[in-house]
């Protein structure tokens, strides 16, 4: 696992979120509910960056900020130093290429009507890119059979399914990769198999990676940095390490007591 961050690869300064609640007057607009207040990031070139909290903590919020899929209250983000919040989905193709995005549940993340062929090429047609043999080098990088490639999402298990979603990913050669929860749907069989191979390809294809997860022990797997965040706050950041052995802030320690063993897992 690296050591040191390169070159910045997400600037995050300043983002806050400010959602509205439904109208209960007419005279009053719905009350303001903030989901993000105040955070500020750096994510460097071949850094594991760890974002953990509880649910409502915050930390889906910021990495829809992050993938320009919402639009900051206020605040600024950079990627390679290139603002992208609040910019037109027209503007952001050299983000969507160099961004790919793991999520949380592969059965809804995937079209169930597509062959697997389809869709692992799916980001490589959006981008005007050449498939080739792409689809099934990728398949087998994740553990899968080239011929896994004319089957159907239904057709296989749910560990299954997430190496599917991470070779869909790595299709476009993105130089981040962000995974959302990307083992909380799977039986715990399995997910040891998955952040291991997630670390492993992460390692191979030089990536940068941004992880959320709502447990920190997993975070200390793939992870060497952490975001601590409670209440639309980051509230402690660190190497993982660290932040482990000897947390500062309460919330973190109230997380680190809530976590369960992944131990003989990996």
């Amino acid at each position: 696992m690296p050591t040191h961050a390169g070159t910045p690869v997400i600037e995050a300064t300043g983002l806050t979120r400010v959602y509205r609640r439904p109208r209960t007057s007419l005279t009053r607009p719905g009350e303001a509910v903030h989901a993000l207040r105040e955070v500020s990031l750096t994510v460097g070139a071949g850094e594991r960056f760890g974002i953990v909290g509880e649910s409502g903590s915050g930390k889906s919020t910021l990495l829809r900020l992050l993938c320009a899929l919402d639009r900051p209250t206020s605040g600024s983000i950079r990627f390679e130093g290139r603002e992208i919040a609040g910019r037109p989905e027209r503007e952001l193709r050299f983000l969507r290429q160099s961004l790919q995005i793991v999520f949380q549940d592969p059965m809804s993340s995937l079209n169930p009507r597509m062959r697997v062929r389809d869709l692992v090429a799916e980001p490589l047609v959006a981008l005007g890119t050449p498939v080739g043999d792409r689809v099934g080098e990728l398949l087998e990088e994740v553990g899968l059979p080239a011929s896994a490639a004319d089957r159907y999402p239904h057709q296989f298990s749910g560990g299954q399914r997430q190496r599917i979603s991470i070779a869909r990913a790595l299709a476009p050669r993105p130089k981040v990769l962000v995974a959302d929860e990307p083992v909380s749907a799977l039986d715990v069989s399995v997910r040891g198999q998955i952040l291991n191979l997630l670390a492993d390809l992460v390692d191979s294809h030089g990536l940068t990676l941004v992880f959320v997860s709502h447990d920190l022990s997993v975070v200390r797997h793939v992870c060497e940095s952490v975001a601590v965040m409670n209440q639309g706050e980051i509230v402690e950041t660190g190497p993982v390490d660290r932040i482990w052995s000897d947390p500062q802030h309460p919330y973190t320690r109230t997380l680190l007591r809530a976590v369960p063993t992944l131990e003989g897992l990996f």
